[in-house]
């Protein structure tokens, strides 16, 4: 069929007819499918109706639960050891069971459980330390404290008031038998420290290292549970520098005013403490001329040295004596061996020296195996006569000086 003339005539040249639209050729057959559109939706209404479904249509899951038999219980009268576990039931996951075990160890709660159990069963026995009464001064005290090159450091305040009084647990003093254990080397391992502030009893006291982080947070959760803590100074042993104390080591080599500045380093790391142990230094202990300077700067600022024992040679004590600074030595050095028999061992001969001279003082490095003697050795000590003092005891001079003991990381 040929186009109308007007039609050729009018369309520009170079383009095609239009073709026409979908809806322009679906329009002749509209009356149709109107009507059968009405009708699916009417069917959908009237099944709606009949099967009254509200979520017809949304996604479905069936879930099957199964049904499972009771785990046998023991019988009255029964060891709960005795039963077996019946072959469904689950069991602690390795991780879980090394987990439980590290918060009891780092808690200082003892829980007991039936012997050959490996999973904390349904009944334990759970032993919880008694609150320890006591309460430490708050530090620091801006009363004993000064801004030094490296921080804040203690000082003698007003009425002659020393850190070494301030700082220190409280003790009556009584006791005919007394013990002093330190406890050395704590911050430097998370879990064996948050095990030595809640495991061991509060009356023994714990020696910080200057090396550890977080020392203010340390210092200050050990002096809440009760303990008073001193601060490690690291000193040149004899084979160094193979053996290295670390940074800021004092040596025999150097100059004082520059041991000095070593000493005022650590001595601005936390701040509560009651004095001072020697960490190594078995070489500068043993030199008079390059020591007596240290100490004569720790008793000027109204603090006292402990010498950890593990020198033959030290001439600390002598020293200090000199100098007026306060000063113990100890005797015994509990885990010199790091096996729990030698431990124990050593634990009953302070034991035996503390009820033959009145007083005895140990200390001993924070390893676990350490903790856990001590730990496990104090449980009844009271009932044995004899009762646990801090260190500051034999620093202030209550007990002979020559009476001490200690124990080395």
């Amino acid at each position: 069929m040929s186009e109308p003339s007007d039609d050729i005539l009018t369309r520009p040249l170079g383009f095609d007819a239009p073709k026409p639209s979908r809806l322009a050729v679906l329009r002749p057959y509209a009356r149709y499918v109107a009507p059968g559109l009405g009708g699916v939706a009417l069917l959908g209404i009237g099944l709606l109706a009949l099967t009254g479904d509200p979520q017809g249509g949304e996604p479905q899951a069936v879930a099957t639960i199964a049904v499972r038999e009771a785990i046998p219980q023991a019988r009255a009268g029964t060891p709960s050891d005795t039963v077996e576990a019946h072959t469904d039931a689950p069991s602690a996951p390795p991780s879980l069971q090394s987990s439980a075990s590290e918060v009891e160890t780092a808690s200082g709660v003892t829980v007991t459980r039936p012997a050959g159990t490996s999973a904390p069963p349904d009944a334990v026995i759970i032993r919880v330390p008694a609150p320890d009464t006591v309460r430490l001064a708050t530090a620091p005290d801006a009363r004993l404290t000064e801004r030094g090159r490296h921080g804040v450091m203690p000082r003698i305040g007003e009425g002659r008031l020393r850190p070494l009084d301030a700082y220190a647990r409280p003790d009556d003093g009584s006791g005919s038998a007394r013990i002093a254990i330190l406890v050395s080397g704590v911050g430097t391992g998370q879990a064996a420290t948050a095990a030595a502030i809640a495991r061991l009893p509060p009356a023994i006291s714990l020696a910080l290292s200057p090396y550890a982080s977080d020392l203010d947070k340390v210092a200050a959760r050990a002096r809440e549970a009760g303990h008073e803590i001193l601060l490690q100074a690291p000193m040149e042993p004899f084979d160094y520098p193979d053996s290295d104390p670390g940074p800021q080591t004092i040596l025999t080599s150097s100059r004082p005013a520059e041991n000095l500045d070593r000493l005022a380093w650590a001595m601005s790391r936390f701040s509560g403490f009651v004095g001072l142990v020697n960490f190594m230094g078995g070489k500068l202990l043993s030199d008079p001329s390059s020591l007596e300077p240290i100490l004569k700067e720790i008793g000027s600022r109204g603090l006292g040295f402990v010498d950890d024992g593990a020198s033959q040679g030290s001439k600390a004590t002598a020293s200090a004596l000199k100098l007026k600074t306060p000063a113990a030595r100890a005797e015994i050095v509990l885990d010199a061996m790091a096996r729990p028999e030698a431990i124990d061992r050593e634990l009953a001969r302070l034991e035996a020296q503390a009820k033959k001279n009145g007083f005895a003082m140990a200390s001993a490095s924070a390893q676990q195996l350490s903790i856990d003697r001590i730990a496990r050795w104090a449980r009844d000590l009271e009932t044995r006569g004899i009762r646990l003092v801090p260190v500051s005891t034999a620093l202030r001079g209550k007990p002979p000086a020559t009476k001490v003991s200690i124990v080395e990381p």
